[in-house]
């Protein structure tokens, strides 16, 4: 079954090929990243415009380089949410215009769904199994007890743990994204000023970063007030820590309670290598698998996988009312 995956939901334009649900024919994606390093962050109108402009070019590469026609398409899979709403209608109408010209069926698929499935690219994946979700925009512990079967155990109250980490790397003067450059940084300090790690031996599954952002951003601006030097290696790997201490507990909490066969760790921040590390070496009970570091952030891949999957248990397609939609729950 060959299945065209369309991601577009925040600021990368993906089309991706990939033929029973493992191996992946092409990966096209067009990044956005030096258009929004300008401004520090992704602005949505530019990101819109720009999928406007890539998304053609992006659909003929990921066609070519899988060396097929549109007519041996099985089915398309499409991100329809959540993320930025003129982001996603972009992906959105562009695969129904190719599900309608060449009579594929198209099935909508939730980001977060699309991430967790990156795992199956290298490996199956064996059920029960906990899924560490980390991104921008997310943070969740979700169960799975067979394929697209998602039970939520916890999730942020407040900031994602990927957001607390741009926001870090912005007032640390750190270029855009900030995330990598602040992992990158923490490989070489220590935990010298030992910042809080909020929630972390609460009795449930949910996570707060919005606290511990806040401590990190006053602790910085009370040393900036008083003129200290600020090593910024040391600050990296001391929010670092903090942070991946909350992580792997909480996964850790979960594993002694539900009887799982497999951890994966699925989103932007799975390519962290401070997280990696950690997980490796702490977590022994049961095997831990990241994606690849190209399957960790925004690609199509991941969504045609989870297409795949979601099709095989429930066959039926989406009609031409498929939408996208900013906020969507996991199901």
């Amino acid at each position: 079954m060959i299945v065209l995956g369309v991601e577009t939901s925040c600021d990368e334009t993906s089309v991706s090929i990939v033929k029973d649900g493992k191996t992946v024919l092409s990966n096209e994606v067009l990044s956005q990243i030096d258009i929004h390093k300008e401004y520090g962050g992704v602005v949505p109108e530019i990101a819109s415009r720009e999928h406007v402009r890539g998304i053609t070019f992006v659909f003929d590469q990921a066609i070519k380089k899988a060396k097929i026609n549109y007519d041996e398409i099985d089915l398309i899979a499409v991100t329809q949410g959540p993320g930025l709403i003129g982001s996603l209608l972009i992906g959105v109408n562009a695969a129904k215009v190719v599900s309608l010209n060449y009579h594929i069926p198209i099935v909508g698929i939730h980001h977060i769904a699309g991430h967790i499935y990156a795992n199956n690219i290298e490996r199956d994946m064996e059920f029960p199994l906990l899924a560490l979700v980390v991104s921008g925009g997310h943070t969740e512990l979700i169960i799975m007890k067979e394929h697209y079967s998602f039970e939520k155990l916890g999730e942020t109250l407040d900031d994602a743990v990927g957001e607390a980490y741009d926001k870090i790397a912005r007032i640390l003067g750190l270029p855009y994204p900030g995330g990598p450059q602040v992992d990158k940084l923490a490989q070489f300090g220590k935990d010298v000023f030992h910042f809080p790690r909020p929630m972390i031996d609460s009795e449930d599954y949910n996570f707060s970063f919005s606290g511990l952002k806040s401590h990190v951003i006053n602790f910085h601006h009370n040393l900036t007030q008083r003129k200290e030097t600020i090593d910024i290696i040391d600050f990296c790997s001391s929010f670092q820590e903090a942070v991946t201490d909350i992580l792997v507990k909480k996964t850790q909490k979960a594993i002694q309670e539900y009887q799982v066969k497999q951890i994966i760790v699925a989103g932007g921040v799975a390519a962290n290598k401070g997280l990696r590390q950690k997980m490796y070496e702490i977590i022994t009970e049961v095997p831990v698998y990241f994606p690849q570091i190209k399957y960790c952030t925004d690609n199509a891949a991941m969504i045609a996988v989870a297409g795949y999957f979601k099709f095989q248990k429930d066959p039926i397609a989406d009609d031409f009312m498929l939408n996208g939609y900013s906020r969507l729950d996991l199901k």
